[in-house]
């Protein structure tokens, strides 16, 4: 009989989002001869919070009729989950793992709401989880969710695929690398596991287990068929308040430069091959229509230009009709490499910006790009009709509110097609998190950035924070707007 393994998707965004690492531990434990099932919270419509609706009404998303094209679950989650559960009789459940997608969309959080929703369902296997916050801190984990059986930190498509094979036998897997259990009430970790050097040997990703209306996702005001995707694993940069820290001190790499860089950064930035990318996208294209390839790659200009340039000409070459959204620094955005974006199809570029004082970017968060290179960014990219997205943060530690308003005034030189507003989150593990213990809770419950805000006691009024947070892009495309005159309006009619 075929060992059984349950994957379960908690997002409450109300949109389709095709995580990475349910299709990367799929691709591999089929591969194996496993059989894998996926129970996707999505359009639960007593589960999700709908962020395309309320990033539609702040301007983040243009209007499109997305929401009418999805066919809602009105059943209760729970209900069906512990059907599906006493149905399928699952040998391991699995939840929440690291790839290149950690950095929005929930994943952070995910582990808390998959652990909700299971901890009062019995079965007869055995709960694993992976993610950023077992990689973090993974004893706090099992404080605050003693039902788990194990924890994997780091990436577990090799460590999951090593424990099916060795399930039932729990004292084999608790050999493992990588893992974490209690053990008669006792915290035990394992040395971490080898990192995985060679992306190729975990490809194909299986999509196949979504559902078809989970590639459906609104876009510059259409609705395409698109999926998340990665060409690489890793970033070179030690940014204090960014989740891919986690990932490189779990690893071992501790040590950078007076600018933030990493110094064995070779080791720690992974792609796979141009040709098995290009495979993937054609695969997806084809079998599944998908235009739109979200990548997630946390720098997409710091893979290998080898391996850009040579995938710029297998997509340059093909007739294959798709766009690919990525997310970079400024400082990778040059007349050179704007040349093989457009080669690669890049339809739009998400950069960071954060906030605007280069003085603050690098005394408080550790990221070294100044403002011209930024402005220049920028241009270069409208120049060549490449659709441009800045993501900005409030509420971090000592920002105050002449910094959001210049903040905006920066988006306003800059002109990017959209300027996306997400709160400030204190990640565990991250450095600027230490530094952030009085402005959230011990264990801040439902901390996801772009749909609410956990912050306390921070130097500005959270009503004032919410509204900086819904009206950003307004703010941002109204330059005569008299902002301390429509704050007031908004927070009177709040109140």
């Amino acid at each position: 009989m075929k060992k059984k393994i349950l994957f379960v998707n908690p997002n409450k965004w109300g949109r389709g989002i095709t995580t990475i690492w349910i299709a990367s531990h799929t691709g591999c434990l089929r591969k194996l001869g496993y059989e894998v099932k996926l129970f996707d919270c999505t359009f639960y419509k007593d589960w999700t919070d709908l962020e395309i609706e309320l990033n539609t009404v702040n301007n983040q998303f243009k209007k499109t009729d997305y929401l009418k094209k999805i066919n809602w679950n009105k059943n209760n989650v729970i209900q069906d989950l512990k059907n599906f559960i006493s149905d399928y009789k699952p040998d391991i459940i699995f939840s929440s793992a690291i790839s290149s997608h950690i950095h929005g969309e929930g994943e952070y959080i995910n582990i808390q709401y998959t652990y909700n929703l299971l901890k009062d369902i019995k079965f007869n296997g055995i709960l694993i989880f992976g993610g950023l916050q077992p990689t973090a801190n993974p004893k706090k984990v099992f404080d605050l969710m003693p039902k788990i059986n194990f924890l994997i930190s780091g990436e577990s498509e090799l460590i999951l695929s090593e424990i099916v094979k060795q399930y039932p036998k729990i004292d084999n897997i608790k050999k493992i690398s990588g893992l974490s259990y209690l053990e008669k009430k006792k915290f035990i970790k394992n040395p971490p596991q080898k990192i995985i050097e060679d992306l190729d040997s975990i490809s194909p990703y299986d999509y196949s287990i979504f559902d078809s209306q989970v590639f459906l996702r609104p876009y510059n005001g259409k609705v395409l068929k698109a999926v998340d995707y990665e060409l690489s694993r890793g970033c070179i940069y030690t940014c204090s308040y960014c989740v891919e820290t986690v990932i490189q001190k779990y690893y071992g790499f501790n040590k950078k430069n007076k600018r933030g860089t990493l110094l064995s950064a070779k080791s720690y930035l992974r792609n796979k091959s141009a040709k098995v990318i290009f495979n993937e996208i054609k695969n997806l294209n084809e079998k599944y229509g998908i235009e739109l390839f979200r990548c997630q790659d946390t720098n997409f200009l710091t893979i290998n230009h080898k391996v850009l340039k040579e995938l710029s000409e297998y997509i340059n070459s093909s007739n294959l009709k798709i766009k690919l959204y990525i997310e970079t620094r400024a400082e990778g955005i040059n007349e050179k490499t704007i040349h093989f974006l457009k080669k690669l199809k890049i339809d739009g570029v998400g950069m960071g910006l954060e906030l605007s004082s280069d003085e603050f970017r690098e005394s408080s968060l550790n990221r070294f790009v100044d403002s011209k290179k930024i402005i220049k960014a920028f241009k270069l990219l409208k120049k060549n009709d490449i659709n441009t997205t800045a993501y900005n943060i409030i509420g971090l530690p000592n920002q105050t509110e002449k910094s959001i308003i210049d903040t905006i005034k920066f988006n306003q030189k800059i002109k990017p097609n959209v300027s996306s507003v997400a709160y400030y989150s204190a990640y565990d593990g991250t450095n600027l998190k230490d530094k952030s213990e009085t402005f959230f809770e011990k264990y801040p419950e439902g901390m996801d950035a772009q749909i609410r805000g956990k912050i306390q006691n921070h130097k500005i009024d959270m009503k004032v924070l919410d509204f900086y947070k819904s009206n950003f892009n307004s703010l941002v495309a109204n330059k005569n707007l008299n902002i301390n005159k429509f704050k007031n309006e908004w927070l009177k009619k709040k109140s």
